[in-house]
Parts: structure tokens; C-alpha cells; sequence
């Protein structure tokens, strides 16, 4: 059944620019979020609503645009343009790093974070200010169509269901958290006020989603102790891929190209990590890891080798900068002192070449997923599916990915570098049949549950509230 929906989130499917002639030029927009939602745009009729980030995307905000998807699905896109300060507050000093830390469990509270004059400024000019922004778009969309139902995504919109709520109580919201939902103690790390607006926000919707229970239990949780006892509607749904997109992604000629150039000087084993470079991620204490294993088995220097593939994230907010810093520093300290000949123990690469990490997937004996936090982590689905040589996934007890995962992979406690190196240790050593066996079965689950079924699932949840409602 076709839906009409408005789907809201800070990024687009699409952004724009000019090119070296001067033509305007779209691109794909990127992102596991925005990748996962283009699976609605070929299912139902949607209008998209996103900030307009790039100058030809302000250049364009405000009237509606009408696109199509690689497949000729049609769509229309609504960008939001933000005053320029106003985006600055609500994403660089508000939902990243305020929020996103204070969801990852990443501030260290005796020093940080330390509240103070701006970061109200930033709240209130910021993220207020930019959340009523698409608040506004919202209902000029569901003047044009007052049937469509809106999915609003993640940290950076929190405040908006309410300005919706509030002026159509009618409405029909939905909130999709793709972030960890940290326990209710953790949330005071911000003020009251502040604390009680997020969790207000997200009651103003009619169903509220999460990757995994974990996380919805914690928001009843926070619900039950910031706001009272009140009705919520809460589901956890676990985000997937696109199984038959991501195959023919890893057969294409650019990710073949990549592939031939890693296996041609790959080491006998190798160990794979792709990342973003952010604190979250974990990548210094990966690193560690890779060091106690050579540290304790020395038979396989020279043998195994460590590919961290990292995408660059964020450098405009200084906690981010400073930890690509800090790995940098650790893939070195780790290289000077095991390099023997032309063995480098990690070959370390930061850029945004996702071809390149596709090949990797296809080549490692081990994957190394160790996010200290994560909502979900595609990672752990993406490497599996398309590996060529029965890898084991090394997996964090606090992905999202380990609720569904647990049974077929070597989990890890994420800040225990002593078991995330014996657990590498015995990925590179289990049998080839119990190796193939883990890895068929991860892949059988991502087909029958890719992000397709993810979309249905929301929007039955969608329809069972409807019918209840009529009752």
C-alpha cells in the first residue's frame, strides 16, 4: 500500500553544487541514515525535508523541488535554509558534540562538559531556532496534504514534533532515534529545562522508535524519571541495508579496482576497520588491541596486518579534531615499534573513498567493530554480506548490531583492550567450517531482514496505532 509521507531529517537524499562549467550538479546525499531512507522514495509518495547545507542548496531552499531516485521513483525535496549563525549553534556546538556525547556516554564529567552563557545562546538561537524551522516546513507540507504522516529522524530533531503537535494536533508523528538513548542519570548532564524539552519533544509524537529494546527501555526509563508517568508508544525496530544495492555496489568496477589493489599486497591475515574518526568509534583503543596481540603473539608478526579505513568526521568541533589527532599518534607509536622490513603492523588511510572500504569488506579475515557506543553500526551488516574469505566480525557489546548479532560473533566489552586483543586472537583462529558457519548465517539474517522490512516495520507500527485510535 502507496503512503503519502513527509520524512524530515537534518541531511537530504540529495545535495547540490555548481560545477566546472557552472552547471548545477546533484549529488547523492551521504550517510547510513540517508542511504536507508531511500528505500521509501520507490515505495510511496514522499516529500523530503532536509537543511539546505551547500550554497546552491541555500540557493534553492524554501520552494519545493521535484526529483527522481537512479530508478526514475519521483520524490520531492523541501530544503530548509537555516540563518547561517543559527546552523552553526544547533549542529557544531548542540546536537554534535553536546548531544551526541551526552547520547554515547563520551563526556568525562569531572571536567566536562561545562555549561555555561553560549551554550544557552546556542540552545536557544540554535537548536530551538532551527527545529522551529522545520517545524514550519512541516506544516506548510501538511497544509498541501494533511493525510501524510511525518517521520522525523534523529538527535538533531528532537524539538520539532512539539511546534507540529502543538499546531495540528491531528497529526500523525513518528520519531526515529538512529543514536544510543543513554540511561536516565546520564541525562543530567544538562540542565533541567533543556532535559525536559528533548524528552517533551519526542512524547509529542505518536510513536517513537529505536534500533534496539536496550535503547527503548532507556527512554521509558529517562521518560518515567524527566517527565513523569505518562502513555508512550515506543518500538525498537533495527535499522538493515539495502542487500540487493550493497551486492552490486561490491561487483562494481570501481570497488573491483580497489579490491585488486589490496589483495595484491595484502598480508596473509588481515584485519579490517571502517570507520568514521570519531571518539565513538573507538579506533585508539582498537589500535591498543592490535599492539597487546603482537605483544603476545609474536608468531604473527610480519603475518597479520591491520587496515584502518577512516572517514574524517566533523573537524570543525575540536573534540573531533582531536581525536583524529590521537590516532594518528597511536597508529604510529604502534608502527615504530613493531615495523620489521616492509611489514607495517597498520596501514592507516583517512578519507571519504567508500568504493575502497566495499573492497575491504571483501578481503578481511577479521572485522573490527569496537564503538564504545553505537545505535546500530552498519559495519557489522555491510562487511559480512559481500566478504569473500569466511571473516569473523569482532563485535562491541554496545552496538546496536550486537542484539541481533550476539550468536555469530566474538563480542567485546568495548573499553577492555585485553579482551578485545583475545578475541581478535580467536577470529584469526577458529576453523574455516565454524568461520563459513558464522559468516552464512549473519548474511541469511541481513537478507531476510534488510532495510525494507525495516521500513515496513515502521509503518505497520504506524497503522496498528491508526486502527486503535478508531477503536
Amino acid at each position: 500500500m502507496r503512503r503519502k509521507l513527509i520524512v524530515v531529517s537534518n541531511r537530504g537524499p540529495v545535495s547540490f553544487s555548481r560545477g566546472d562549467d557552472g552547471e548545477r550538479v546533484a549529488r547523492r546525499g551521504g550517510g547510513g541514515l540517508t542511504t536507508a531512507l531511500r528505500g521509501l522514495l520507490s515505495l510511496h509518495d514522499v516529500t523530503w525535508i532536509a537543511s539546505a547545507i551547500s550554497d546552491e542548496d541555500r540557493a534553492l531552499a524554501g520552494a519545493p523541488l521535484d526529483e527522481t531516485t537512479r530508478d526514475g521513483a519521483p520524490f520531492r525535496l523541501r530544503l530548509v535554509g537555516h540563518e547561517r549563525q543559527a546552523y552553526d549553534r544547533f549542529y557544531n556546538v548542540v546536537a554534535n558534540p553536546m548531544l551526541w556525547f551526552v547520547q554515547h556516554y563520551l563526556w568525562e564529567l569531572a571536567y566536562t562538559p561545562g555549561i555555561d552563557g553560549a551554550f544557552h545562546t546556542a540552545w536557544d538561537e540554535g537548536y530551538v531556532a532551527v527545529n522551529a524551522g522545520f517545524a514550519a516546513a512541516v506544516l506548510d507540507e501538511l497544509d498541501r496534504q494533511p493525510d501524510a504522516a511525518v517521520f522525523f529522524h534523529d538527535y538533531h530533531l528532537y524539538l520539532a514534533p512539539r511546534f507540529v503537535r502543538d499546531a495540528v494536533p491531528s497529526a500523525t508523528l513518528v520519531h526515529f532515534t538512529h543514536v544510543p538513548w543513554p540511561q536516565p542519570d546520564y541525562w543530567h548532564v544538562l540542565p533541567q529545562e533543556i532535559r525536559y524539552a528533548i524528552h517533551d519533544g519526542m512524547l509529542a509524537n505518536d510513536l517513537v522508535a529505536f534500533h534496539t529494546d536496550r535503547w527503548r527501555q532507556n527512554f521509558l526509563d529517562s521518560v518515567r524519571d524527566i517527565v513523569g508517568d505518562v502513555d508512550v508508544h515506543a518500538v525498537s525496530a533495527p535499522i538493515s541495508i539495502d542487500t540487493d544495492e550493497f551486492e552490486a555496489l561490491a561487483a562494481s568496477d570501481a570497488v573491483l579496482a580497489a579490491e585488486a589493489e589490496i589483495e595484491a599486497r595484502r598480508p596473509e591475515r588481515l584485519i579490517v576497520r571502517v570507520d568514521r574518526t570519531d571518539p565513538s568509534k573507538n579506533v585508539v583503543r582498537g589500535f591498543r588491541a592490535f599492539e597487546l596481540l603482537l605483544d603476545a603473539h609474536p608468531e604473527l608478526r610480519r603475518r597479520v596486518g591491520m587496515l584502518a579505513l577512516l572517514d574524517p568526521s566533523r573537524q570543525e568541533i575540536p573534540e573531533y579534531a582531536e581525536y583524529l589527532g590521537a590516532i594518528q599518534r597511536e597508529a604510529r607509536r604502534v608502527n615504530d615499534r613493531f615495523q620489521e622490513f616492509a611489514w607495517q603492523p597498520i596501514e592507516l588511510e583517512i578519507a571519504d573513498d567508500f568504493p575502497r572500504s566495499v573492497a575491504a569488506y571483501k578481503q578481511f579475515d577479521v572485522l573490527l567493530v569496537n564503538a564504545t557506543m553505537d545505535g546500530m553500526n552498519l559495519v557489522a551488516k555491510e562487511g559480512p554480506l559481500v566478504n569473500a574469505r569466511d571473516g569473523v566480525v569482532v563485535l562491541s557489546e554496545n552496538a546496536g548490531a550486537h542484539a541481533e548479532l550476539a550468536d555469530w560473533v566474538e563480542s567485546v566489552n568495548p573499553y577492555d583492550v585485553a579482551g578485545q586483543a583475545d578475541a581478535i586472537y580467536r577470529a584469526l583462529t577458529l576453523d574455516v567450517a565454524e568461520r563459513r558457519r558464522r559468516l552464512e548465517a549473519i548474511r541469511a539474517h541481513v537478507h531476510e531482514h534488510d532495510v525494507n522490512a525495516w521500513i515496513e516495520l515502521q509503518l505497520a507500527a504506524v497503522d496498528r496505532l491508526g486502527a486503535s485510535a478508531r477503536r
